[in-house]
């Protein structure tokens, strides 16, 4: 299934403004003060709704004894797969490295079927990294890997991933609407089980464009277009999940909601009804949004 019903979440313990990710992440806005409890309350406000909504969710600490701004954000180093188990993966900045805690994997594991885990990180030793499913956005149904390759996303990397779970990549290039890379395919592009939206005009080669179109077609999903402007609004960063009663719900932020169109939010809500989350703090000074804060356990 493309949806899937459990989700895990970092409760953050030093949330703040990430220097080193900063480099590639033009989303983040360094302004000053300590934020964490700020994006605490947005981060167990979001908790409540998916609760309320009977979204499962697994809620870890993060490890306080360890300075990870970015431990918010867990889908960018695991994630798992029902067949091939858990996978572990390169990250760019040092501090982020870190995230990928012994104590939590530990806790992971009691709660996954498949404990088989694959490590990539190996690839941090080459500079060459693939961070997880903000690098890459999965079409599990067709078994497609999107990824927008940047200094986050190697090509090699991501053709070992596929290599791996036996998924068929899809690398191409996308910028933001300053010219910039985007850093992570997941601000510009997510796959639901009968639509994808997707940014096409942040995609300049015309024949990586016409791949991309004619490769979603192929799976006869409904192609919905978001402008530069509405990703700079993170609203790329969607995730389609199911509850426990096998409801389709699609998530994303306040920020994202509010700068769709009506006709855009029609089609959006066609397939399934839409959950925002008022998370501006954990946006504006983590530079991500709610797809980044959720790994999906499949």
């Amino acid at each position: 299934m493309q949806s899937v019903s459990h989700l895990l979440m970092i409760k953050p313990s030093h949330f703040g403004f990430n220097v080193e990710t900063a480099a590639n992440n033009y989303f983040q806005q360094n302004i000053p003060g300590n934020h964490q409890q700020k994006a605490l309350k947005e981060f167990e406000a979001f908790v409540t709704l998916l609760q309320k909504n009977n979204i499962l969710v697994t809620v870890i600490n993060d490890n306080n004894d360890t300075i990870t701004p970015d431990a918010i954000f867990p889908n960018n180093w695991i994630s798992f797969d029902e067949e091939h188990g858990i996978f572990l993966y390169p990250m760019f900045a040092l501090n982020r490295r870190l995230e990928r805690d012994k104590s939590i994997l530990e806790t992971l594991k009691k709660n996954f079927s498949n404990q088989k885990i694959t490590d990539l990180s190996y690839f941090e030793n080459e500079n060459r990294f693939l961070e997880g499913t903000g690098s890459m956005v999965l079409d599990r149904i067709n078994k497609i890997a999107y990824a927008s390759l940047s200094p986050r996303t190697n090509k090699e990397v991501l053709d070992e991933f596929c290599r791996l779970i036996t998924y068929t990549p899809c690398p191409f290039t996308s910028v933001d609407s300053t010219g910039k890379i985007i850093y992570h395919t997941n601000v510009m592009m997510c796959v639901a089980d009968k639509y994808v939206v997707i940014c096409l005009e942040s995609i300049k080669n015309s024949v990586e464009l016409n791949t991309i179109k004619k490769t979603i077609e192929h799976t006869s999903k409904e192609i919905i277009e978001l402008t530069l402007q509405q990703i700079n609004c993170f609203a790329g960063n969607m995730l389609q999940v199911k509850n426990k009663d096998g409801m389709i719900y699609l998530l994303m932020s306040t920020t994202a909601y509010q700068s769709l169109t009506t006709i855009q939010l029609e089609k959006l809500e066609k397939y399934n009804p839409i959950l925002h989350a008022n998370i501006n703090t954990i946006e504006t000074i983590g530079g991500g949004s709610v797809r980044c804060m959720l790994a999906e356990i499949v």
